[in-house]
Parts: C-alpha cells; structure tokens; sequence
C-alpha cells in the first residue's frame, strides 16, 4: 500500500556551485529496450512553480520519460537529479518517497471503495494510543474534502464509491492527494480516452493548482493548444531525442500546433479556463 510521503529537502536546495537547484533534471539521459534506443542523450531543466508540457507523436519516448520518472523503468546512462541529487529509481515506492506523484493514463482507483479511502490509501489518520488506537473517521473525510477543494473539486460526498467520480474528478483526487503528501513534482501522464470540456475545465484547475503550491508539474500531452494555454516550457520528442526547447514566449498556439502538425481547436475551454484563471490571459 502507498504511504504518506516523507518529508523533502526544499526544492530551492543549493548545488555545488551555490546556484538553486531546478526540482528534476535531466542529463544526457538514455533508457535502451534492446538495442533501441527509446530515449537518446535527453536533457531539460524542470523549475518548481512551473508546468513544464512535454509533447511529440505516439514513439517519441513520452512514455518512457513517465516510466523513468515514476520509477517503472530505470534508465541506463546519464543522471536523473532530484534537487540536484542523483537518484536511480528501482521502484515506484523510491520515486514516490524522493517526492514524485504521477497520474497515468487509466485513471487508476479502488471503484468499490470510498473516496476518501482512495484518497489515503494505506496512510489513514488515526486517533489514540496503542493499543486503543483506530481510525479517525470525521478526519479523514473532512481532510479529503478539504483538499479537493484545493485543487477546485467543490460539494464532494467522500463516502461515495470512486466509481461515482466522473474522469476529470478522478485525475483532481490524484493531484489532490500529491499536494495533501508533500510531492515536490507532479508527473501527468494525459489520458488518451477524450473528456467532457467541463471534467478538462476541471482538471485544469488541478494542474494550476498545483503548480501555484511550487510543484514541478511535467504534463506529457498530444494537445498543444492545451499545452500553450496552461504550460510555461515545453519539451518536445522526436524519435527518443531532444526536438526543442520552449518557452511560451518563444511561440504561440499557432506555431506549436504546427510544430507538432495536429491538435484541436480548444477555443471553449481557452474562455473557460481563462475566465477561472485570468493570469492566463495576460502571460
């Protein structure tokens, strides 16, 4: 079972030089299935406080950058620093305990069990002392409660069935529940079935919240105007390598889209999420 994570070093941490570290970095990073090479030499600089949105076409290497960083998959050359640490995950437990949430692409909860069962997952709050100690009901709920509506999830029944929560709701428990442990970076894994533009709306607000807490937030999506309108950087994958670096200065939806030859209109949820968030319109 997951458990609480522990406390992290500031994500301001200082390196060799003095200079602050970024929360995740990435070096001449490789990860080889056979002889082939699912990511070639990859570098980026992911900064706490920023939404970093990593695109490219199905075979870029977006899934073996999550499975690397969730701790799935180890990689084989180069450096993965968290606060200028090195680490070489063996497990998704070391990821989660160095600070990194992820959110996968299946949505992943217990249906049968309640939300706020979802919502802590081995690491419920108790009351008492040994051997008199049990669990504190009214904390738990009122705690999950309370943190989804951080992340914008308003009127939540937490006794209900996570089966009941719609796909958008599921994703905000997960980015929730990462703010509620003290993660220090958020790794999104975009899922590929389409949601409702109210449940993205939804999620959207998750992501920014987030990312006003300081977390590092990595969305790896096939959306670029989504990625235009709530990223600060964007890195984006060609064949397992490096294809660019951005920054929203640097283009605009247009170009992006073009860049990555597709995307959808998202003029709705542009207004939508806009009008939640005014900040977004004036960066």
């Amino acid at each position: 079972m997951s458990r609480p994570l522990p406390a992290h070093p500031p994500v301001d941490a200082t390196d060799s030089a003095g200079a602050a570290a970024p929360a995740l970095e990435l070096r001449k990073l490789t990860v080889r299935h056979g002889g082939v090479e699912a990511l070639a030499r990859v570098s980026a600089t992911l900064h706490a406080g920023e939404i970093t949105c990593v695109l490219g076409e199905n075979g870029s290497g977006k899934s073996t950058l999550v499975s690397v960083l969730s701790g799935l998959r180890r990689h084989d050359e180069g450096k993965l620093l968290i606060g200028g640490t090195p680490r070489h995950f063996r497990s998704p437990r070391q990821a989660r305990a160095a600070g990194i949430a992820t959110v996968w692409q299946d949505l992943a909860v217990a249906p049968l069990l309640s939300v706020w069962r979802n919502f802590f997952l081995g690491a419920e709050p108790t009351r008492g002392v040994w051997p008199l100690r049990r669990l504190d009901l009214a904390r738990a709920r009122e705690t999950t409660v309370r943190a989804m509506a951080r992340v914008g999830v308003l009127g939540l029944d937490p006794d209900q069935p996570a089966s009941a929560l719609q796909a958008g709701e599921r994703q905000s428990l997960s980015v929730a529940r990462a703010l509620h442990f003290g993660a220090r970076a958020l790794v999104i894994d975009e899922p590929t079935t389409p949601i409702t533009l109210a449940r993205q709306t939804l999620f959207g607000q998750a992501v920014l919240a987030a990312r006003a807490e300081g977390l590092a937030v990595v969305l790896v999506t096939n959306n670029p105007r989504y990625a235009h309108l709530i990223g600060d950087r964007f890195l984006l994958l060609a064949g397992g390598q490096v294809a660019g670096h951005l920054t929203r200065d640097d283009v605009d939806a247009d170009v992006l889209t073009a860049l990555m030859a597709g995307g959808e209109e998202l003029t709705t949820l542009t207004s939508a999420l806009t009008a939640l968030h005014p900040e977004l319109g004036e960066r």
